[in-house]
């Protein structure tokens, strides 16, 4: 059976992660999650107190604490910057409001890049991110763009933070998602946009079984051919 290239892409909290972690599991592909390289970036950058004038040694720190992904007892993802484990420290406020800065240093893109191309050349692969059918995986088999309102990305958040016990305020949330879409809407390097070949879906309102069917009949009708 042939093993296929599936970006998944879209703004902040718009359900790709927790979508390309599902398709994943039923296809029994690798997931990767790019968002997570990047705050993994971000988290060097800050306990390093880095700039974005500072990109050689950030490049540095990365290149002496590699990322990489691990499995928790309960099958949900750990992430690692050498042999420490950043799971829960990449997802606080502080990593989640820098790093659009850090992902938008064309040298620190590139690296994270190609990182992430080697992991996809032998297909079999699910990736999420902004720029995975435009940049990374320009010639993905399948291409999704998944859209949702600010209010129910911010309430997406909102309860996912409840949940790991980091204190959260609504609003803010919401002005945080809407003044990251504009940052990496605009940035110059890799902007979050649709690639022109991209199916996009509205996950307003829809269950995530009903978005991971859509994107499973879309899956099916290519391994078919």
């Amino acid at each position: 059976m042939k093993a296929i290239q599936i970006a998944i892409d879209g703004p902040a909290s718009s359900g790709k992660s927790t979508v390309a972690k599902i398709i994943a599991k039923n296809l029994g592909y690798t997931y990767l999650d790019t968002g997570a390289m990047y705050r993994c970036a971000t988290y060097l950058a800050l306990k390093k107190d880095l700039t974005a004038q500072d990109v050689s040694a950030l490049l540095s720190e990365l290149a002496a604490h590699p990322i990489s992904f691990g499995k928790a007892a309960d099958g949900s993802q750990k992430v690692f910057l050498g042999d420490c484990d950043v799971t829960l420290a990449i997802r606080q406020h502080d990593v989640t409001n820098n790093v659009s800065w850090v992902s938008a240093l064309p040298e620190i893109r590139a690296e994270l890049v190609a990182q992430q191309q080697r992991i996809a050349a032998k297909g079999g692969i699910v990736m999420d991110g902004r720029d995975i059918g435009t940049v990374v995986l320009p010639h993905a088999e399948l291409k999704i763009f998944l859209i949702a309102s600010v209010e129910e990305r911010a309430l997406r958040r909102f309860k996912e933070n409840q949940e790991k016990g980091i204190p959260t305020d609504l609003e803010t949330l919401k002005e945080e998602i809407a003044a990251r879409d504009f940052k990496d809407s605009n940035r110059k390097v890799s902007p979050l946009k649709a690639a022109d070949d991209a199916i996009t879906f509205d996950t307003t309102g829809v269950s995530i079984e009903k978005v991971v069917a859509f994107i499973s009949e879309k899956a099916n009708e290519i391994l078919d051919k």
